[in-house]
């Protein structure tokens, strides 16, 4: 299996698997930042045999100084996962309404979790659709999983470790928000604009299209332009850590497996006035 395989799994396949007798396990994390929440989504219809698991409350931990959606105490991710029938060791599917954010951050929070065996489904519920998949308003019921979450499986950086990263000449951190946030400009969420100093702006519309689906064939040459390639080390933020785990993912599928999250992101590093904030113009390297 390819490394994309791995990661990534197309209507065609997925459909396929899900003939077999023990099919993937399938998590739907459809999420909205504002408006109507995602299991209203789920309810009107999802991938048959799907169980829902919401990025708020099951994939991350209560908003507060670690940032918006900061990493989900082990025991209660466990109890969540299990709730949804994620068994050790056995396949899991995850997907969204087909931007891939929420089904990112669950795919990392999954392998952060120590949990390898899972892939996001290419394009998401609008692509199962497209492709006349069946879809159901059936929730089923699962058997629980037996699943143990042993955080540690995908690096992390923290505020200092972050601030470490941006400085350092051999190493890059991306900020994956949209150039006006980097630039400090505006700020429509957090209460400070601007950026971490010497953090890099590469927006994620450069790296993955508005249904979700990665370009694979020229992934490494735009994180290149970025200063990747060249980088001893390389990490990613954004507003909460949601867009900047799909980054994460895009950076695994342009072969940089040792990409690290700043889970905070911008929404921890202003939560301590003391931070520096940097303003202006896009950097590059």
């Amino acid at each position: 299996m390819s490394g994309t395989q791995e990661l990534l799994v197309e209507v065609y396949r997925l459909a396929a698997e899900l003939d077999h007798a023990d099919p993937p396990t399938l998590l739907d994390a459809r999420w909205r930042l504002i408006g109507p929440p995602g299991r209203d989504d789920y309810l009107a219809g999802h991938l048959p045999g799907a169980v829902f698991v919401d990025l708020d409350t099951a994939l991350c931990g209560p908003p507060g100084v670690g940032g918006r959606h900061p990493l989900p105490d082990p025991a209660a991710l466990q109890a969540a996962l299990r709730a949804a029938g994620v068994r050790a060791g056995h396949p899991v599917v995850v997907y969204d309404g087909g931007d891939g954010l929420a089904a990112a951050r669950a795919w990392w929070t999954l392998r952060w979790a120590g949990h390898r065996p899972v892939r996001l489904l290419h394009g998401g519920y609008p692509a199962w659709v497209a492709a006349d998949r069946p879809v159901s308003t059936d929730a089923p019921a699962p058997t629980p999983g037996d699943v143990v979450v042993r955080p540690g499986g995908l690096p992390v950086l923290d505020a200092g470790q972050a601030a470490e990263l941006a400085a350092a000449d051999d190493a890059v951190l991306l900020d994956v928000r949209a150039a006006p946030r980097y630039r400090g400009e505006v700020e429509p969420i957090d209460p400070v604009a601007g950026h971490v100093p010497g953090a890099v702006n590469l927006p994620a519309g450069e790296y993955v299209g508005p249904d979700g689906r990665f370009p694979a064939d020229v992934l490494p040459e735009r994180f290149a332009a970025a200063g990747v390639a060249d980088a001893r080390a390389v990490g990613a933020y954004c507003g909460s850590g949601v867009t900047a785990a799909q980054a994460v993912l895009a950076l695994h599928l342009a072969g940089r497996t040792d990409a690290a999250l700043y889970v905070g992101s911008w929404s921890n590093w202003v939560a301590d006035p003391t931070r520096p904030v940097a303003s202006g113009p896009t950097s590059g390297r």
